[in-house]
């Protein structure tokens, strides 16, 4: 309905790719412009898509075509971007986290408030089949009252695949800033927002060797703690485990399981958009796979952005900031516990977000 939501997007990286290909495909969502530090990559994105122009940042942020603004830099330029984007008057649409620490966080959303424009924030994987299917077998009680959950990523790290991993070990980033998100973000959508928050992290060597690309051999410091360990006790009651990890190789269990009173659910891995949701019922010798019911369907990363074009002005989208900034307020109260070695009482909360009933992408 209407015109499409016009993006320009800030950061031609590694994540851009799969953000490209979901916006070429929707209906819903235009990109106009490109911008990055290395001119020559966002003249080659333009380049492959006719009339999308590369612009600097500042250019970008500018023109008044632009809705939106994707905001895929990385996580410690996450917070100038989005402040200079508001203060244009655009909308801001960030890859995770908000923001490396939540004083950041909360200076975008009271900009965006004050200037009357919208906060959305990755990941939107959350909105996909997979973890929406999970959702809909909990909220119809297949499980019962939910008692607790865990959810496990475990990686030997991001230097052995990405040419430029050095944020990763720094401040902002780590396994829980990094991947936390997802699965922050998920448990959150399947039982409701974290009320209080404990501990325990630990760090297995001081660098990391890049294995890949142009910069193969060079050490990286390692400034933050790679594998995190926080017990989180959600409003409704419900105990959830999550295990993040830098150190560790692989785990050949459901990356989240749910329990109940009368069923457990194994929930797909929330960095990715679709998956099976198996359950097993209280009187049930086997485990059977739930056809999917609810979600985008065939989504990729960037589908918030066609969520929040749905959204009516006023309302939260579902990948919105108040999701994400509860989400960050999360993991800084999960490394302050880890380093009084207590339980932290979040400050913030939020809604649960809206369901999303099983749903075609409008496509080009």
């Amino acid at each position: 309905m209407g015109k499409p939501l016009t993006v320009g997007i800030v950061g031609i990286g590694t994540i851009s790719g799969q953000y490209l290909t979901t916006i070429d495909s929707l209906a819903d969502v235009q990109l106009v412009a490109v911008s990055d530090l290395n001119a020559e990559r966002a003249e080659a994105a333009a380049a492959e898509r006719p009339g999308v122009v590369a612009l600097s940042t500042e250019q970008l942020i500018a023109r008044d075509d632009i809705d939106v603004v994707l905001n895929l830099t990385t996580p410690a330029e996450h917070v100038g971007v989005a402040l200079a984007a508001i203060a244009a008057g655009r909308s801001v649409y960030g890859e995770k986290p908000l923001a490396t620490n939540t004083a950041d966080g909360r200076r975008i959303l009271e900009a965006a408030a004050a200037g009357g424009v919208r906060v959305g924030c990755a990941p939107d994987t959350v909105l996909g089949t997979g973890i929406q299917t999970a959702r809909k077998a909990i909220d119809d009680g297949m499980i019962g009252a939910p008692i607790a959950a865990s959810a496990t990523m475990v990686t030997p790290g991001h230097e052995r695949w990405h040419p430029a991993p050095d944020f990763y070990y720094q401040p902002g980033g780590g396994p829980l800033f990094d991947m936390g998100p997802y699965y922050l973000s998920a448990l959150i959508t399947l039982l409701g927002p974290v009320a209080a928050v404990t501990g325990m992290a630990s760090r297995m060597r001081s660098s990391r060797t890049i294995a890949t690309g142009d910069r193969a051999g060079a050490v990286v410091p390692v400034d933050i703690d790679s594998h995190v360990t926080a017990l989180l006790q959600h409003e409704s009651g419900a105990i959830s485990t999550l295990i993040v990890s830098f150190d560790a190789v692989g785990t050949r269990s459901a990356n989240i399981e749910v329990h109940g009173e009368t069923g457990t659910l194994a929930v797909p891995d929330p960095n990715f958009f679709t998956g099976d949701v198996d359950l097993l019922g209280l009187d049930e010798s086997e485990w059977r796979t739930l056809a999917p019911s609810a979600g985008y369907v065939d989504g990729g990363r960037g589908i918030g952005l066609a969520d929040l074009a749905a959204t009516p002005h006023g309302m939260e989208a579902r990948a919105g900031g108040d999701m994400a900034f509860h989400v960050l307020d999360v993991m800084e109260s999960t490394l302050t516990a880890v380093a009084q070695r207590s339980t932290v009482e979040i400050g913030s909360t939020v809604t649960r977000p809206a369901a999303v009933p099983l749903t075609e992408l409008a496509r080009r």
